[in-house]
């Protein structure tokens, strides 16, 4: 097989990655089809056959893995569309999903409600049992009234199960009866969270066919997620069954889609950790997805900036609805287990990514104090930014770039999208000009400026907010808006390099090509270190790797290509918020607890600005955690011949566009970026235009290729170090 293809559905379009064994790669996009993503995905497919001139049928034969990421459980929580779900919980936190942490948002705003559960209170059934902290049991479980709940949940007509008891990640022992009672009663013959697909699948893009649909989705808090606090964890388990039944529909829709058409591969699914799945897992666990969306960013930006010698980088991606922000620290992206979805605790391990509302699509608007905003509403594809003249009456960020003149209307999207000039300036005038007394072009930079700092502002909250300084860390941009406004985050940030890859307007969907199988897995053991259970703690990590192994050997990964870190939640005694650190192998199998917490005392300074290390606090151990990995075959880099510096046969004429430093329009050189080779140096002020994205270079800075066809854009007061980074003694 030849091909391999990366697809990531945005809120506006969907990005295509196509890649030959050859090294080579194609992109392509369509507009998203919000009601049914996989619409806009079958006509991507298309479109690369059509470019061949040859069906869908052929083309499909000779594609070996298609990596989906989705954003199907996202907008079934953001839209609040998931399923009807019920709880079944301990007597007495019937309201836990309301009470929350019982810790305030907006601690000053007595106005501010708590969010709304996504399981109405008749439908959260509280039962008579109660397990201690040990898991010992003092309150044997009530079985006549679990049967009396799922005799609710069926004349309710409910189409998920969340069970989830006080204790239960000590013992699952009551979770587990209540989950046989709540299958007799359906009629159900299956195992646990997405019983349908709990059999073995023959490959990553196999499913098995399941019973029928009246069968509710089913989550068991102590197998999906046995982990201490019960806020998080009753909260993650809802989220797992409200979207679980939504995600299944549609990847059995995909399957049977991409199977009509003769599709022989492998699917994977990306998850909100940085890794792939198989579709069987992602129906399993549904909630892995629920942030999946810019996940691959940071895998992508891992791999564009290590072939020039870096370790570290911020990654951006800036696409038509929304703006990502991720860190990478030694190659590694920072991970968190406080994630929240629409002010839903979901406590998965997940990418840090720090997501706004600023893209191409975000609408400009002034308040009623009289201030120029930005976002984070979103023209979105439908009806877009007014000047793609589809009906939109919303001045956008796109509109704006228009009138500065660092979009061309007649080669947006390489001229399927013609741009209508007047329509945008009409628009800015009316919405923002008039109403602020100035003219279009002041308000088109105000839009500009206001949307850039605002990103800024999200780079600081995944960097300066985490104890990383921004100007020590190479900047990768990416999405189709991004590299028109990266010059201006930049230069409010002090970064003095970035990265822009070849394949920026679709870096996610480069990233997940590659990204590897990935499975993440905690247990629980509360102990000082000083007590801790040397038996008991390499107990708990050998069962997790033996089930870890076992998984990722069904998803036809042989052992040789797994790999395990181990790593330690832990805290100083009567502290409320754990510290992640890693283990080596060789500390598990020693026992060597001690080598752990000397890394513990210096990553808690750097978070928090503090040690107790000297005073001699005790450290507590809070949970024990394994991400598995399985090594996927990736996409490879091709090379290209140095070139020269002269980028001058690249060049396709001269335009007027705003310099917002100067705060006035000047003509600079506007290049054809699908000409530029590996050497070739551009200087600022400057436009340089591809199919798919546009970047502004600013005065400040200029552009060098690398070899693999992406640009280095640096200050240029670092030209001398750039130029033997890139080129060498060339």
């Amino acid at each position: 097989m030849e091909y391999k293809i990366g697809i990531d559905v945005g809120g506006t379009f969907t990005d295509f990655l196509l890649t030959s064994k050859d090294g080579s790669s194609e992109i392509y996009k369509v507009l998203s089809t919000p009601d049914d993503p996989s619409i806009g995905l079958m006509e991507g497919l298309a479109e690369m056959a059509k470019a061949r001139n040859i069906s869908l049928k052929e083309f499909i034969k000779d594609v070996e893995t298609i990596v989906h990421g989705t954003t199907v459980t996202t907008n079934a929580v953001l839209t609040r569309r998931g399923a009807r779900t019920g709880l079944l919980t301990t007597k007495g936190l019937r309201d836990a999903l309301e009470m929350r942490r019982g810790i305030r948002e907006e601690q000053y705003n007595n106005r501010y409600t708590n969010v709304e559960p996504l399981v109405p209170r008749h439908l959260r059934f509280p039962v008579e049992e109660r397990l201690d902290y040990k898991g010992d049991i003092v309150t044997p479980l009530e079985q006549a009234e679990v049967l009396d709940a799922a005799k609710l949940f069926k004349k309710e007509g409910i189409e998920a199960i969340a069970i989830c008891f006080m204790n239960s990640f000590a013992n699952d022992t009551h979770e587990s009866m209540a989950e046989k009672i709540i299958k007799e009663e359906f009629g159900i013959d299956l195992v646990e969270s997405g019983e349908e697909f709990d059999k073995p699948s023959e490959g990553p893009g196999e499913s098995n066919d399941g019973p029928d649909n009246s069968s509710p989705y089913l989550t068991v808090s102590s197998s999906f997620f046995p982990s201490i606090r019960f806020y998080d964890r009753i909260s993650t388990t809802v989220l797992n069954s409200y979207v679980g039944p939504i995600l299944k529909s549609y990847i059995k829709s995909l399957i049977k889609k991409l199977k009509d058409v003769g599709f022989e591969g492998v699917l994977l699914i990306m998850q909100s950790n940085g890794g792939v799945v198989s579709p069987q897992i992602a129906m399993d666990k549904a909630a892995v997805t629920l942030l999946s969306g810019p996940a691959a960013g940071p895998v992508a930006g891992i791999e564009y900036t290590s072939v020039q010698g870096y370790d570290d980088c911020l990654t951006i991606d800036m696409g038509g609805t929304s703006f990502d922000a991720a860190l990478i620290k030694d190659k590694t992206p920072l991970v968190t287990t406080e994630g929240e979805i629409n002010r839903l605790r979901i406590a998965l391990p997940m990418l840090g990514i720090v997501t706004i509302g600023a893209g191409g699509g975000s609408i400009g608007w002034v308040d009623e104090g009289g201030l120029l905003r930005m976002g984070p509403q979103s023209a979105g594809s439908k009806p877009g930014p007014a000047c793609y003249d589809l009906g939109g009456e919303l001045p956008t960020c796109t509109d704006a770039d228009l009138v500065l003149g660092y979009l061309d209307k007649d080669f947006f999207a390489g001229g399927k999208i013609p741009l209508n000039y007047e329509r945008a300036e009409r628009t800015i005038k009316e919405k923002i000009a008039d109403p602020l007394g100035m003219n279009v072009v002041e308000a088109a930079a105000g839009m500009y400026r206001v949307i850039n700092v605002n990103m800024a502002s999200g780079v600081r909250e995944v960097s300066v907010k985490r104890g990383h300084d921004p100007r020590e860390f190479p900047l990768v941009v990416a999405g189709g808006a991004g590299p028109v406004h990266a010059c201006m985050i930049a230069l409010e940030l002090e970064i003095p390099v970035m990265v822009i890859p070849k394949e920026s307007s679709i870096f996610c969907a480069a990233g997940m090509l590659m990204s590897d199988l990935k499975h993440n897995f905690v247990r629980t053991y509360s102990t000082s270190l000083n007590k801790l259970d040397k038996r008991k703690f390499r107990s708990l990590f050998n069962e997790m790797r033996k089930e870890a192994t076992e998984l990722l050997k069904s998803e036809n990964i042989p052992e040789g290509s797994i790999q395990h870190i181990y790593s330690l939640d832990m805290r100083y005694v009567k502290q409320y918020h754990e510290v992640n650190v890693e283990m080596t192998k060789d500390e598990l199998e020693r026992g060597n607890i001690e080598s752990v917490a000397t890394k513990f005392h210096p990553e808690h300074n750097r978070l928090y600005g503090y040690s107790l290390e000297e005073v001699g606090t005790p450290i507590e151990l809070i949970n024990l955690r394994l991400t598995s990995t399985g090594k996927t075959i990736k996409p490879k880099f091709k090379k290209e011949e140095y070139d020269e510096l002269d980028s001058s046969k690249a060049l396709k004429k001269k335009r007027k566009v705003y310099l917002p430093v100067k705060g006035a329009f000047e003509e600079v050189h506007v290049y054809d970026g699908h000409k530029l080779r590996y050497g070739n140096r551009v200087e600022g002020p400057a436009v340089i235009e591809q199919v798919n994205t546009t970047t502004f270079v600013t005065p400040e800075y200029s552009i060098l290729c690398d070899k693999y066809g992406s640009y280095t854009m640096y200050l240029k007061t670092k030209e001398k170090e750039i130029k033997e980074k890139i080129v060498g003694a060339k």
